[in-house]
Parts: structure tokens; sequence; C-alpha cells
């Protein structure tokens, strides 16, 4: 089975934060901005989510890109109602899994608990295979917030604002046909 890029990040972060995070572990800090689409609960299991998919470690992670206030602005006026209502059953099933196994919220969680949860979710989005599921729309949305923030673009990717080198006045014959797009 071929692993595509996304899922290998997805699988590398899981394998870090699991790693590390038993020692760093603590509650999650209060939320520094303010929900629109979410409520206080739901912002914080969208919070904890993206950094766990998008841990610091060099480079910044989701928190620092503000990938949760990006996902609360999509879930309140880029998705149509009934995917916004679809990532926040997700959400509400990610927390009652948590208490169904674990007997507390999933932000309550040790990282490696909520790790466990994740990865699930992650193989069953990957079993449908083109079906819809609300961990798999919550994680892209997640992706393109971090891959398109300021930092996930300049520092995580590597960032050249005018790739190659400019070249003026080259000859046709060099170039041969011209490109379209």
């Amino acid at each position: 089975m071929l692993i595509n890029r996304r899922d290998a990040l997805f699988g590398l972060s899981l394998t870090l934060t699991a790693g590390g995070a038993s020692v760093a572990w603590a509650q999650p800090a209060p939320l520094a901005w303010t929900p629109t689409a979410f409520t206080a609960e739901q912002a914080r299991l969208v919070d904890v989510v993206a950094e766990l998919i998008y841990p610091k470690t060099d480079t910044p992670g989701a928190r620092e890109a503000g990938v949760p206030q990006m996902v609360d602005r999509a879930v309140k006026g880029w998705l149509e109602p009934a995917q916004a209502e679809f990532i926040k059953g997700g959400l509400a099933r990610m927390d009652a899994d948590a208490r169904a196994a674990h007997g507390k919220a999933f932000i309550d969680l040790a990282p490696a608990q909520q790790t466990a949860l994740l990865t699930r979710y992650d193989q069953e989005a990957a079993a449908a295979r083109g079906k819809p599921h609300a961990f798999g729309s919550l994680k892209d949305l997640m992706t393109i917030g971090y891959f398109t923030s300021k930092p996930g673009a300049t520092v995580t990717l590597r960032y050249d604002p005018v790739p190659g080198d400019y070249r003026g006045c080259v000859p046709m014959k060099e170039i041969g046909r011209a490109w379209a797009t």
C-alpha cells in the first residue's frame, strides 16, 4: 500500500508527539482567541487536536500558525451548514469516545490516549476510501490552515519567492514552444 505525503506527515507528527508528549503533558492552556463557530469546549478540542497533528518542533506548531482559528473561521463562514454540522458531530464523537473509553473529555486525556484515538479515526478515514469522514475533513482543514499560514508556508516548507534565475531576452529557439496555462 502506498502512503501519500499528508498521511506520512500525520503519522510522523503523531509519533513525535507521542514520544515527547509524555514528558511535557499538562492541561491545555486557555484559549487566546474567541471562537465564533464553536463552543469554548469544541474550540479547545480543535486546539488540542491541531497541535497533536502539527506539534511545535523545530518548526512552528498549529497554535503558532493560527490553525484552530482558521478552522473556526472556515466552519463559520466557508463551509455549507451541513458540512459545518458534520465537523461538529465529529468533535462530539471524539469527546464521547474519550469519555466512553477513559471516563474523561478528550482534552483531559494523556497525549498517548489522545494519539491512540486520533490514529483510530485516521485509519477509519483511510478505510472510508473517499467517503466523507468527520476526522478526515477536520484534518484536511487543519492541513490547509497550517500550510497556507505564514509560518507553515515560510518556515516549515521551503520558501523561494522567486524560483530559479531570471534570464530575460532568451532566444525563442532556446526555449522552444511558449507555455500556456
